[in-house]
């Protein structure tokens, strides 16, 4: 399979096709190997427009919630960002590309340990990973420009909002088991605005701030 045409397809067709402007995202969608963050035997499905297995019951999101999410968080390259939900890895991939540093949090150590290979294999050097509950943040690291969570929680953690700057953003899927919607929260010196995206369903966002168990 010629992966780098699948790329660019996959960039015309779910990106571009559908209204994501940010030229720098779409490039990093463009230039990233998708299919290295996948089992083997799902390669060939890596670059088509839907979520897939990682194992452990998690997915990889599909490239155009990739594109969508990353281009609301309005990187210019300098930020500092915190992701909750490593998963794959490829979303912190993508970041890395975009931004000056990303830290990025996992509760399943197998995933974490296998996004890390692959982003070292990558050179994706100004990644740091940590196994640990996202819904606490990464206190240690606070403030951060931008944080961006993978995965579905019942409502928006405040500890994640503590830890972003004036003036941050952060998206989360915000909702039921089964649908929620995509939130984008900036905050001000005066509290924060939030903003529905649009539609999704995302995995449960685990932890003490959030969904107690799958």
């Amino acid at each position: 399979m010629d992966f780098t045409s699948a790329r660019q397809k996959m960039v015309r067709e779910q990106l571009l096709d559908r209204g994501i402007k940010d030229a720098r995202v779409c490039e990093a969608l463009a230039k990233i190997p998708r299919h290295l963050f996948v089992e083997p035997a799902l390669r060939e499905r890596s670059y088509g427009d839907y979520p897939l297995p990682i194992g452990e019951k998690q997915t990889i999101s599909q490239p155009y919630i990739v594109a969508l999410m990353t281009e609301a968080l309005e990187l210019e390259g300098e930020e500092k960002v915190l992701e909750i939900g490593t998963g794959s890895g490829y979303q912190t991939a993508i970041l890395a590309e975009l931004c000056a540093k990303v830290y990025s949090i996992e509760r399943i150590k197998t995933l974490s340990s296998n996004a890390r290979k692959i982003l070292d294999k990558l050179k994706y050097h100004n990644t740091v990973l940590k196994v640990f509950d996202g819904t606490y943040g990464w206190k240690e690291e606070a403030p951060f420009d931008a944080v961006i969570v993978t995965a579905a929680s019942p409502s928006i953690p405040e500890g994640l909002i503590e830890q972003l700057k004036i003036g941050g953003k952060m998206l989360i899927p915000v909702g039921g088991s089964f649908s929620q919607n995509l939130i984008k929260i900036v905050k001000n010196d005066k509290g924060v605005k939030t903003s529905n995206l649009s539609g999704c369903v995302f995995v449960k966002l685990i932890g003490n701030h959030a969904w107690k168990s799958e």
